[in-house]
């Protein structure tokens, strides 16, 4: 009898997320790469759409195409960038997938994530060797979609990786006409803050002469209006900087704490004095990063949620900036405005840890049998291709390696052999010389002996020392030896006579 399946077509076993589900449809017949005919997706597509990672691994080992495309040029990268599937697009990579594939507006993953606000997307595109500058029909970069939409952290994300802020398009327009072009204040000020020169972005103009504060007036965005008007006449009223009116504002900026301190306590100046922009100094030390002068500032009283006259705080600039140790030092001067989002946080995590355990324990096993699998089948390619007079990369590297291994020892063993006959042959001389040394010794040894017996024999007429008279020397003939001349024969001579 055969199994009744649970689902109607395999895309709906995609979205439930059903492995087992979907081993048993293939082995019945149903494709990897079955297309669903209202949105032409694949069930890759699927997959990427609500973020399944277990399910695009499975397809991806049951080889299913990662570049089949939607009518508008889509692949599974493009629907994984627009959905913020990080994970899915880094699965993709890792699976050889090109993630600088274009739809049929030219427009590659790391537009369409830029376009969506989607940073984590961004820094997985990056990593893997994507060109940042590429443009699609339009002349538009990342740049210019991330500022036309207003996603002020895709744009640092960018700028970070070296992204061009002024490059244009196809009508001259640069990402600040853009962001001026849709009020998006933030994107239009970091841009600005980019440059030395303000003018450098402000007064660019595209292909029909128009500057960003040309098409900020045309579609009514007053706030971008202020903004440059402001610049403008700061840059046109140079002697009523803020240098000569302002200088406790002027040593915060410049991380001047000793100044500071003399400015505030005795008096000079208030610690929440406001210059001609509405500008505390907790802003001057937050928008440049000064961490010691804005942490002084909180430990003297500093009010940190107070405005200038763009509408931004303190914390504001410290983001734009990308300022982290003074977002931090701004988040605990003022816990209770994130305490909500805090708890929000926290009762998420624990309700989407609680429904996911389950669910990742089963994946998790899942994944681990799929790996013995793979393993046991490895094992039994490499026999039959090793059966077949193949030789794989480990076998030809082991080979090598004994090889390598046989030729040391044998080197070793001829050393060897040097070594041990020039042994025997010190051994032979030492034998040799022992032999010489024991005749030589034997030579003395005769010597002393001959010596010893000239010594100790004596005259056949020799008078016993007991009964012998003491010599008498003569003195006259005395020489080195002993000579002894006795007078008693010719006593008897004279006495015949």
């Amino acid at each position: 009898m055969p199994a009744i399946q649970k689902y109607s077509n395999i895309h709906e076993a995609v979205k439930a997320g059903d492995v087992n589900e979907l081993t048993k449809m293939v082995k019945c017949g149903a494709s990897v790469n079955e297309i669903r005919g209202r949105d032409k997706f694949t069930p890759l597509h699927t997959a990427c759409d609500i973020g399944a990672l277990e399910v695009l691994h499975w397809l991806m080992w049951k080889r299913a195409d990662p570049n089949l495309c939607t009518p508008q040029g889509w692949t599974p990268a493009h629907i994984a960038a627009i959905r913020g599937e990080d994970t899915c697009l880094q699965a993709l990579s890792n699976n050889n997938v090109s993630l600088n594939v274009r739809d049929n507006y030219d427009r590659t993953p790391l537009h369409i994530a830029a376009a969506h606000g989607n940073s984590f997307c961004l820094y997985t595109i990056l990593r893997n060797a994507t060109e940042i500058d590429a443009d699609d029909k339009n002349g538009w970069t990342a740049v210019h979609h991330a500022s036309f939409h207003g996603h002020l952290g895709c744009v640092q994300t960018l700028y970070k990786w070296h992204a061009k802020t002024d490059v244009t398009d196809k009508q001259g327009n640069t990402p600040a006409h853009l962001a001026a072009m849709e009020g998006n204040l933030l994107c239009l000020k970091f841009l600005v803050s980019c440059k030395s020169d303000p003018n450098d972005i402000l007064k660019a103009s595209n292909d029909l002469g128009e500057v960003p504060k040309d098409l900020a007036s045309q579609f009514y965005k007053e706030n971008v209006v202020n903004y440059i008007e402001a610049i403008e006449w700061k840059k046109e009223h140079p002697e009523k900087s803020e240098n000569l009116s302002f200088p406790a504002h002027v040593a915060a900026s410049r991380g001047n704490l000793e100044h500071l301190q003399m400015l505030v306590e005795n008096g000079i100046v208030s610690i929440n004095e406001c210059d001609s922009n509405g500008s505390t100094l907790a802003h001057k030390a937050a928008g440049q990063g000064q961490t010691h002068i804005l942490q002084w500032l909180i430990e003297m009283g500093a009010t940190v949620s107070i405005s200038n006259h763009v509408g931004d705080s303190p914390k504001d600039l410290a983001e734009r900036f990308a300022h982290l140790a003074c977002i931090k030092l701004l988040q605990d001067a003022s816990p209770e405005e994130d305490e909500i989002t805090q708890m929000d946080l926290r009762v998420l995590s624990r309700n989407s840890t609680a429904q996911n355990t389950n669910k990742n324990d089963q994946a998790l096993d899942r994944a681990k049998e799929k790996v013995q699998d793979l393993e046991e089948e490895l094992n039994i390619a490499r026999k039959n291709y090793s059966q077949l007079g193949g030789m794989i990369s480990e076998e030809q590297k082991q080979r090598k390696d004994i090889q390598e291994k046989n030729q040391t020892i044998k080197e070793l063993e001829t050393q060897l052999e040097y070594e041990r006959l020039r042994r025997e042959k010190l051994e032979a001389q030492v034998d040799e010389c022992q032999q010489q040394l024991a005749l030589i010794g034997a030579n003395f040894t005769s010597e002393d002996t001959d010596a010893s017996s000239d010594i100790s024999t004596k005259p056949s007429n020799q008078v016993p020392t007991k009964y012998a008279k003491s010599p008498k020397v003569n003195h006259k003939y005395k020489t080195e030896g002993i000579s002894i001349k006795r007078s008693v024969n010719n006593g008897k001579k004279s006495a015949v006579k």
